[in-house]
């Protein structure tokens, strides 16, 4: 059976983050470039909001991923969010490889004020974007950590769009 490639292949992220708590303290710097040496990612970042209907933006570039600005930026407590296409009409973007990631690959991410966080991958899923944990991917955590998300699974044509989600759990290495 022949394989069809849509023309194009949207982002869609099931669920949206819960409204942030209100800021106490000083606020951590917004990342500004993302590594992962073990899928050879090495992008900037570019600040996503929520769309009118309650889901995260999707990166307007494939090739650059997006960080959730209206959650914690990665080190504060809380899950960060980074999104990014899984693929394009021209090809691979740049959460392509994403779903390779295993327990201990590092994630290295930027940050304004020049510093830099390392987090550490714990586990990797992919849900049914029907079945998406909202709760367990954007819920509120007391620690700092980092949520890697792709589109993933089958391709329904129909919808014109994947009907899974990758979602990559880390959390902040000592």
């Amino acid at each position: 059976m022949p394989v069809v490639t849509p023309l194009v292949r949207p982002l869609e992220l099931a669920g949206s983050p819960p409204v942030p708590p209100a800021a106490s303290g000083p606020e951590a710097p917004a990342p500004v470039r993302l590594r992962i040496d073990a899928i050879a990612v090495d992008t900037a970042l570019s600040p996503l909001r929520l769309r009118p209907d309650g889901a995260i933006e999707v990166p307007p570039d494939p090739a650059r991923a997006g960080w959730y600005a209206n959650g914690p930026a990665p080190g504060a407590a809380g899950p960060a969010v980074i999104v990014g296409h899984l693929d394009s009409a021209t090809g691979p973007a740049v959460f392509a490889r994403l779903a390779e990631l295993r327990a201990g690959d590092e994630v290295r991410v930027a940050r304004a004020d020049g510093s830099e966080l390392r987090f550490t991958v714990q586990r990797s899923a992919t849900f049914p974007v029907a079945d998406f944990p909202a709760g367990d991917v954007y819920g509120v955590t007391a620690e700092a950590a980092l949520r890697l998300i792709t589109c993933g699974g089958d391709f329904d044509l129909a919808q014109r769009r994947y009907r899974s989600n990758v979602v990559v759990f880390t959390g902040l290495a000592a």
